[in-house]
């Protein structure tokens, strides 16, 4: 590490601050086990921007009977909060895995949310209120070992009937990267959609 603030410091003018604690709304906790990432301000600051700050938590983000459709409701919501609030969950996804699906799900609605979008958002938000503590454990003693796992829907769209894909990429027991979204084109198969 030495070598590298060496060589950086000798092409630029740099300073050492020493740990770092907080850097783009991600809180860093260092322990003797590894860092936890995670993001517990940026939730209260957004529970608080919505007024829920005192909200009942869920157990869950989403419900498992959650069924979505578009707008065609005659009561609108405000588009312009809902779509910078599906913004900042989408952030806050960078460091919580376990809101990936409702996030994608829910910014598919974006250019015409409804009261029943918005039903869902505030269940999400609620589930964060009672999770806020949650990040990304990256041990200090792991296996440099990479594992993915995927899965795919079949048609679980029912709209236009495409399929949506999750997946996670683990670097030994910390997961590096995740995604859940919909696949570009229409499978034929519960094979082809894998």
């Amino acid at each position: 590490m030495k070598s590298i603030i060496n060589a950086l410091s000798s092409r630029f003018s740099i300073k050492d601050l020493g740990l770092i604690h907080y850097f783009l709304a991600v809180e860093v906790t260092h322990a003797s086990d590894g860092l936890l990432l995670s993001q517990h301000k940026y939730v209260k600051d957004l529970l608080q921007d919505v007024n829920m700050a005192e909200c009942k938590g869920a157990p869950t983000p989403m419900t498992s009977t959650c069924t979505f459709e578009t707008s065609r409701e005659d009561s609108k919501v405000d588009g312009t909060l809902y779509r910078r609030v599906i913004g900042k969950l989408h952030y806050l996804s960078f460091t919580r895995p376990d809101i990936a699906f409702a996030v994608s799900k829910l910014s598919q609605f974006m250019h015409q949310p409804g009261v029943s979008h918005w039903k869902t958002v505030k269940r999400l938000l609620r589930y964060l209120c009672h999770t806020a503590h949650l990040g990304i454990k990256l041990a200090k003693k792991s296996a440099t070992q990479l594992v993915a796992y995927s899965d795919s829907d079949w048609a679980g769209d029912p709209f236009d009937r495409t399929s949506i894909t999750g997946y996670v990429v683990y670097l030994g027991d910390s997961p590096i990267s995740w995604s859940s979204k919909k696949q570009r084109s229409v499978s034929r198969s519960s094979t082809e959609a894998e």
